[in-house]
């Protein structure tokens, strides 16, 4: 008899042959169990009602002539409101100005974050009263951050004028949010310290738990600091790293409330970003359908981006 005659004849359920599995089996296997849907369903409706939908129809009015208080019926005009925006300069420059915007403060907060969170993992002295003071500006409202920040960069009642003017480091006052050469930087540099602590946060949570029997073994291996941090600290926190900073780069793009209060834009559209130039699309000019589009375009070339960062960095780590 051949092999295959005698696994025909195999009876069900024993080695060669398990025996079938019931539907209810089945469905679990996939992942169908009902019990389990019901219990999601409490956390996947307000997704779908609040996230999900709302993205739908973004990504419908796109195609659209959807204008505000239009009387006639809106209408499908394909691809129409993509082809106008290849050539739409205004909107690539906010385009350029707000990867600029995110790369540097997604940069800069992630560098000084580091610092600071060492300095809290270390034994010292208060350590609770500076863990809590770093993360008074995560607990500031967006306008508050802007509406205080305006009055520091102030021209003429400006803390930063006056102390740079008693340091002899300024001879007259500079018009930080209004100056073409200074409005983006100083922009850059309220963004990094308003979105800080939550990067130290997640930091320091992920220092928390690099295992310390790991740094005694490299200090007494002889290694230095920099050397334990590299060899030890750093590869312990790559997976931290790499969603911290494209969840950053996400949030500082798609920024809108603090640069808002700050410069609306100005000057001469300097602090521009693109969501800011899609807002006043939508809602200065009530161009909804053209306003979608750069909607869009700006989330269709984010996700190529970051799905690039995020390869190159899985094969960096598989390496």
């Amino acid at each position: 008899m051949s092999l295959t005659a005698s696994r025909a004849k195999a009876v069900p359920g024993s080695r060669g042959n398990p025996p079938p599995r019931t539907p209810a089996q089945r469905r679990q296997a996939l992942g169908l169990d009902r019990g389990a849907w019901f219990l999601l369903l409490p956390a996947l409706i307000p997704i779908l009602v609040l996230s999900v939908g709302p993205l739908l129809y973004g990504v419908s009015l796109a195609f659209t002539d959807a204008q505000a208080g239009r009387t006639a019926a809106t209408q499908f005009i394909g691809l129409d409101n993509l082809l106008d925006l290849r050539h739409d300069s205004l909107f690539w420059e906010s385009f350029r100005i707000g990867l600029v915007w995110a790369v540097s403060v997604t940069g800069l907060q992630f560098v000084l974050a580091m610092g600071l969170a060492l300095l809290l993992n270390q034994n010292l002295r208060f350590r609770w009263l500076a863990r809590t003071l770093a993360l008074v500006p995560w607990a500031m409202p967006e306008v508050v951050v802007g509406i205080m920040w305006r009055l520091v960069y102030h021209s003429d009642a400006g803390v930063l004028n006056k102390t740079l003017t008693q340091l002899g480091l300024l001879h007259e006052n500079v018009d930080w949010l209004a100056d073409l050469s200074y409005a983006l930087p100083a922009v850059i540099a309220v963004g990094v310290w308003a979105g800080m602590p939550q990067t130290t946060v997640v930091l320091l949570a992920g220092l928390q738990n690099v295992p310390h029997e790991l740094r005694e073994a490299a200090q007494l291996d002889g290694a230095g600091l920099w050397r334990r941090f590299t060899t030890v600290t750093w590869p312990a926190l790559k997976p931290v790293i790499l969603a911290i900073t494209s969840l950053n780069f996400i949030w500082n793009f798609n920024s809108f409330g603090l640069v808002y209060v700050l410069t609306q834009g100005g000057p001469g559209g300097q602090t521009r970003l693109p969501m800011l130039f899609a807002y006043e699309e939508a809602f200065k000019y009530g161009q909804f359908g053209y306003a979608a589009a750069m909607g869009l375009i700006m989330v269709a070339v984010i996700a190529v981006l970051l799905a690039l960062f995020l390869r190159k960095k899985l094969k960096e780590d598989a390496a």
